[in-house]
């Protein structure tokens, strides 16, 4: 089927909530999903369901467990810093060719179902002393999902984040608006800003109120039925 790997402009901006959501619509459309959150910092081990890993596994009807959270996000570390930051913090480091032979293997294991692969934090989040999350994408060349809010200052991190993107080749199959709570911006003039300037990237609207209207429109896009 088709393999994407999910980003944002920052960190809290709702990639797993969304990419949860999409899991859901596939499956209940009766398609086989595989998702991936390789790299997690501010880990509970003692709250694994709540954990980004914990939530993407409930939305495919997978048990969490140690066993099955540590097999779709290999990289856990336990203080809610940059994942560079979080590995220092325990003497460890991220192994940059082990994350991407990782995250090959998982994107590419079963052309019957749809992949997922979410990132961690925003686009240019340090994953090293060498390499970003930008960089992870490349060296992964999959389509990529921008996940982005509706808050005051958004247009311009939806915009420098897609240029960082394009800047490296990335085909962006999506942007994704989080509709963010409590913003002074109403969601469609966020909307109607950005389409003078993403050109032909399909933007997708998602309101907190009604979020189905437009989880459905970004499901179809990924995956035309």
């Amino acid at each position: 089927m088709a393999s994407y790997f999910i980003t944002g402009t920052g960190t809290d901006i709702g990639k797993t909530w969304l990419s949860c959501a999409l899991l859901r619509h596939w499956r209940a459309a009766g398609l086989s999903t595989r998702a991936f959150k390789p790299v997690m910092s501010g880990v509970e081990l003692d709250n694994l369901p709540a954990s980004d890993a914990g939530q993407l596994l409930l939305a495919q009807g997978i048990e969490v467990s140690a066993a099955s959270v540590a097999d779709i996000s290999p990289w856990r570390f336990a203080a809610a810093l940059s994942p560079d930051m979080a590995a220092a913090a325990e003497g460890r480091r991220i192994d940059f060719e082990a994350l991407l032979a990782f995250s090959r293997r998982v994107t590419s294991a079963d052309l019957r179902k749809i992949s997922l692969c979410e990132g961690v934090g925003g686009v240019m989040v340090p994953l090293d002393e060498h390499h970003t999350v930008l960089d992870w994408a490349q060296a992964l060349a999959v389509p990529v999902v921008l996940v982005a809010g509706s808050y005051l200052g958004s247009l311009s991190h939806t915009l420098t984040a897609l240029q960082a993107l394009r800047s490296r080749g990335l085909s962006v199959a999506a942007i994704a608006i989080n509709e963010s709570t409590g913003s002074s911006v109403p969601l469609d003039a966020t909307l109607l800003s950005l389409s003078c300037h993403t050109q032909s990237v399909p933007l997708v609207a998602v309101a907190r109120a009604a979020p189905d209207a437009g989880v459905a429109a970004l499901a179809h896009i990924l995956h035309p039925s």
